[in-house]
């Protein structure tokens, strides 16, 4: 892991011109399970999975809620992506609070990748080890982010990031063209099969090791476009998913998730 004194600090160039301290936090996130965004002309899904040090432990958490019309799912270390919402929490806050409305996605997604670049303009700061996908609506529509840790977010119409996630990203690219149109229940669907290709062949999902995170647009009767409050399914809730995304493939959604260790604390 030592290369010759240039990964010391997250501000110095090697001759080849990279910065080792960044690609050990990239590593971070591919060590973590993997998470898939997925976005249609009304609706942006999250779907995760959900990872367990050991059998005595709890899942971890990978889908967090930041505000009505936002959320995020993670990959990497757990604590760095608990610190970034936090921050987008306060954000979002202070939008309504100053302007009365809420945050643009597009500019919250800017600020914690401002906040991500700016650690490798200092000494003292290591960069984020975490990966995000930040789901949400303004006015512009819906709207999926990937953050990296340089900094580097773009916008994005489907992605995978984790673990095995470039087994997810090939199903995703295989049925791209289709997601624009798709309904909530549709793209959900979707997530939880491209999900369902990162998994090792002995691993199946369950109620207990997957999540899902939805926010969208609908229209009333009077043709007026509605908000749909991100919503996160986890536990019991994830069943009639797993039931109707899985059906006729042999699995059984209602069966007990699996440990698996991590040499480090990465979900």
């Amino acid at each position: 892991m030592f290369r010759n004194n240039y990964d010391n600090d997250a501000i110095t160039f090697s001759p080849q011109g990279r910065i080792f301290q960044i690609e050990y936090a990239s590593e971070a996130v591919k060590q973590g399970s993997a998470t898939v965004g997925l976005c249609s002309k009304t609706h942006v899904v999250l779907v995760a999975l959900k990872r367990n040090a050991e059998d005595l432990s709890s899942y971890q958490k990978k889908i967090i809620s930041v505000d009505t019309h936002l959320g995020l799912s993670l990959a990497g270390l757990a604590s760095d992506a608990r610190v970034l919402s936090n921050f987008m929490k306060r954000q979002a806050l202070a939008s309504k609070m100053t302007y009365g409305r809420p945050i643009p996605i597009e500019r919250i997604v800017d600020q914690i990748g401002d906040r991500a670049q700016s650690n490798t303009q200092n000494y003292s700061n290591r960069p984020y080890g975490v990966g995000l996908m930040v789901a949400g609506v303004d006015d512009t529509g819906p709207h999926l982010f990937e953050f990296q840790p340089s900094g580097m977010t773009q916008e994005m119409v489907a992605c995978a990031i984790g673990a095995r996630s470039q087994m997810a990203r090939t199903y995703l690219e295989r049925n791209l063209e289709s997601f624009a149109d798709c309904g909530r229940e549709e793209l959900v669907t979707h997530g939880l099969k491209a999900l369902k290709e990162s998994l090792n062949q002995d691993k199946e999902l369950t109620v207990e090791n997957a999540s899902v995170g939805v926010v969208g647009v609908a229209e009333t009767e009077s043709g007026k476009k509605k908000l749909e409050a991100f919503r996160l399914y986890d536990g019991e809730e994830m069943a009639p998913l797993l039931e109707r995304a899985l059906a006729g493939e042999g699995t059984k959604p209602e069966g007990e998730g699996e440990a698996q260790g991590e040499s480090m604390d990465t979900s």
